[in-house]
């Protein structure tokens, strides 16, 4: 089983920031490349997977003998299917139709899941025995986007938050996670495709979200809006994680561009201080920060370093760490965050890369092949990573060097 090390218990890993503290990896991949240990078919979705402990959770898309999606359970060490959850749906008006796109929320024994087109669940993780459901659109409303519902379920003490963009003010929208009663609404905007964060403000506790039209901060206690800075993006594409560091929020899109807004010390300050929309456009990609330097994938330049504070541009990598396309993707992770500056990360191609990102550049260490082409992000834990697109999901182990040999020998 996977050596001592974190588990992916929901979207972006534990902290939702894309940080994972891993064991010591080395400086380069084997020659020979990863082992796998063990791969399953699986059906469409672009939603990545949630690993606790021995246990890996999963969402796809079955076409027959009848169009359902599946809350999937495998063993995480074997791959064996242990339960699954499925229910019919119907992706008329949903483009890139795969799958659902969320990565299931687990937290104390339970599993949360949103399905494309509104299907919200919570399931017991060893049984899936189902707790309660919601049908978000049959029942409260929701009007499901042309790209169909991407943002995960988000914690807050015993609230689970969606957005869905319900109808009658539910932009986001609480519920009880034990019970599955409403406890609040929030928001007119219509529904996007990014999860909203939950940041430690100068004012307090606050829900970032960022829906096609404004970007916003809530009140996670009782949806109460602190603060609005319009953002009217085309397509409705608000689609990468905010990120935030501080006492700057960043979002990034492509069309319009980047924008970075500072809070203040009471909870409705909140003040756009520079935006940019020439060379630092984002599009799926989470961007990553770290020491007041941001490190975004560019659909045009490839990953792009700038300054947080004022947005100068430092360097680009040239479109080296994925290729350059219509719609260019990498999953970014941080490993030992924030003590060193190595990365790994998925790209498109299914290549798993180790790499440095500094302000000085972006210095490659090694790549090797784990899948086939992919936007899904993969989870880490333990020495393992799982990834998967529309026709596998893998289970490939990670070497584990010693920590203080390797950091010796640099």
């Amino acid at each position: 089983m996977p050596l001592a090390a974190e588990d992916w218990p929901r979207w972006r890993g534990v902290r939702g920031n894309g940080t994972w503290t891993a064991p010591a990896l080395p400086e380069e991949w084997p020659e020979a490349g990863l082992p796998v240990v063990w791969k399953q078919p699986i059906g469409g979705g672009y939603g990545g997977p949630a690993v606790v402990g021995d246990r890996l959770y999963v969402m796809d898309r079955q076409k027959e003998p009848e169009d359902v999606e599946r809350i999937r359970c495998l063993n995480a060490g074997t791959g064996e299917p242990l339960w699954e959850v499925r229910y019919p749906v119907n992706y008329a008006d949903v483009d890139y139709g795969n799958g659902p796109r969320v990565t299931p929320t687990v937290h104390e024994g339970r599993v949360y899941t949103l399905g494309a087109v509104g299907h919200l669940h919570c399931l017991d993780a060893d049984s899936g025995k189902i707790f309660w459901k919601k049908d978000l659109v049959a029942e409260q409303g929701a009007k499901i986007p042309m790209w169909g519902l991407a943002a995960s379920p988000v914690l807050f003490e015993n609230l689970v938050i969606v957005h869905a963009g319900v109808k009658d003010g539910g932009c986001f929208q609480a519920f009880d996670r034990q019970s599955g009663e409403e406890v609040w609404r929030s928001g007119d905007d219509p529904a996007g495709y990014c999860t909203p964060i939950l940041i430690d403000s100068p004012s307090g506790k606050q829900l970032v979200g960022w829906t096609p039209l404004n970007v916003v901060g809530i009140d996670p206690h009782n949806g109460t809006l602190h603060w609005k800075i319009p953002y009217k993006v085309t397509y409705g594409v608000s689609i990468a994680t905010p990120i935030y560091d501080s006492g700057i929020v960043l979002v990034a899109g492509y069309w319009e561009g980047t924008k970075a807004i500072r809070l203040g010390a009471n909870p409705g300050e909140a003040e756009l201080i520079w935006e940019e929309n020439r060379e630092l456009r984002g599009l799926m990609s989470q961007p990553l920060v770290r020491e007041g330097y941001v490190y975004l994938l560019d659909k045009q330049y490839g990953l792009t370093c700038f300054e947080l504070a004022t947005g100068k541009k430092l360097w680009d990598d040239k479109n080296q760490l994925t290729p350059r396309g219509r719609n260019p993707q990498a999953n970014l992770v941080w490993l030992d965050f924030p003590r060193s500056d190595r990365i790994v990360a998925l790209n498109a191609d299914g290549d798993l890369i180790l790499a440095r990102i500094t302000p000085e550049g972006y210095q490659e260490q090694s790549r090797t092949n784990i899948i086939g082409p992919t936007w899904a992000h993969p989870a880490f834990a333990g020495n393992r990573v799982y990834a998967r697109n529309d026709e596998e999901i893998v289970c490939v182990q990670l070497p584990v060097v010693n920590r203080a040999d390797r950091d010796g020998a640099n």
